[in-house]
C-alpha cells in the first residue's frame, strides 16, 4: 500500500509564501506523475501542477504559472509545491496524488492512482 502524506499547509497573508511537501512511503516510483491539487469549499478538485518523477517534465495550470513551482527530492521520496505571491482564490485544501498509467499527459484527475489527505491552505486578504 503506498502512502502520500502532505504537510505545511497554513494561514498566510496575500503576497506571502508557502511551501507544501507529499512524502511518499514507496521507494521507486519510476515513470510516475506526482501531481498536486485543490479543492475550495463548493467547488470541484481542480489540477494545480504536476511532476514527472524523473524531475523531467513540469506541467501548471495558467492560474498559478509564475506563482508555484513543483519539484522532487528522490532521494527522500519527496516531492514539494513551491507557492509565492499567495491570493485569496488559492485558499482552498491541497492534495498531493501519484498516476502510475495514464494516458494523459499531464494526467487527468481520474488516471492518478494514489492520494494523500490534503493540507489545508488559507490565504488572508
Amino acid at each position: 500500500q503506498v502512502q502520500l502524506v502532505e504537510s505545511g499547509g497554513g494561514l498566510v497573508q496575500a503576497g506571502g509564501s508557502l511551501r507544501l511537501s507529499c512524502a511518499a512511503s514507496r521507494r521507486t516510483f519510476r515513470n510516475y506523475v506526482i501531481g498536486w491539487f485543490r479543492q475550495a469549499p463548493g467547488k470541484e478538485r481542480e489540477f494545480v501542477a504536476a511532476i514527472r518523477w524523473s524531475g523531467s517534465s513540469t506541467y501548471y495550470t495558467g492560474s498559478v504559472k509564475g506563482r508555484f513551482t513543483i519539484s522532487g527530492d528522490n532521494a527522500k521520496n519527496t516531492m514539494y509545491l513551491q507557492m509565492s505571491s499567495l491570493k485569496p482564490e488559492d485558499t482552498a485544501v491541497y492534495y498531493c496524488a501519484a498516476a502510475g498509467s495514464y494516458d494523459h499527459t499531464p494526467p487527468l484527475l481520474g488516471e492518478y492512482d494514489y492520494w494523500g489527505q490534503g493540507t489545508q491552505v488559507t490565504v488572508s486578504s
